[in-house]
């Protein structure tokens, strides 16, 4: 199995502000893969979600693409 992504890179905290780390995890339709396509572990994609929804309220994310 493979580590997490955030952990191999001993993140503490997802920035929302960081999008081209997001994005590495949205498909091309912007939806949020989900843990067993990201091998994230569930702390980190709890707060991938978190993340990835506040950067959509604040702009800096694509709610879709059309």
């Amino acid at each position: 199995m493979t580590q997490c992504y955030f952990c191999l890179h001993n993140t503490k905290e997802i920035d929302y502000k960081d999008t081209q780390t997001l994005k590495r995890f949205l498909s091309g339709q912007m939806k949020i893969y989900p843990r067993r396509k990201t091998n994230l572990c569930a702390k980190h994609q709890r707060q991938l979600k978190k993340a990835v929804k506040r950067a959509r309220v604040l702009g800096l994310l694509p709610f879709v693409i059309r």
